[in-house]
């Protein structure tokens, strides 16, 4: 065995398209660079985005202001008028939440507000509780965990 014997798989290897070698090779006349213009050219190197002079897309479309913060927390958002479902001496938590109905999904953190007034007394275990919300549980006799 010889470097010099040595040849790619069957189908491996595509030839190269030798184009400009008469119309019946099938690249012939403008050899697939179409009609007149800068394309049509030997040394058409433009790089890309270029619009032939013309103000390019990126530059036509506006700017986005502002940015996007990775690393923000998007809370389910739960109000003390909202937890009149429960009976009293109940725990509200997560699952509790769900099954009642007043949150959507069980991976996402709960943070209980202080809009409205609590008429039970119950124990609430969530992720955060505003301060106004803390008082008004606390008032109503219950705990915040």
């Amino acid at each position: 065995m010889k470097l010099s014997n040595i040849k790619p798989k069957e189908g491996a290897a595509k030839a190269k398209r030798r184009v400009g070698r008469g119309n019946s090779s099938g690249a012939g006349t403008y050899c697939g660079r179409g009609c007149k213009g800068q394309g049509q050219r030997k040394s058409c190197n433009v790089r890309p985005g270029f619009e032939g002079g013309q103000t390019p897309l990126i530059m036509r479309l506006p700017k986005l202001k502002g940015f996007n913060n990775p690393n923000k927390v998007l809370f389910q958002v739960v109000n003390t008028k909202d937890l009149n479902v429960f009976n009293d001496g109940e725990e509200v938590n997560i699952q509790t939440l769900l099954e009642k109905g007043l949150i959507t999904k069980k991976v996402l953190p709960v943070k209980l507000l202080g809009t409205g007034k609590l008429e039970k007394k119950l124990t609430v275990k969530v992720h955060k509780v505003s301060t106004t919300a803390r008082e008004k549980v606390i008032k109503a006799g219950g705990k915040v965990l």
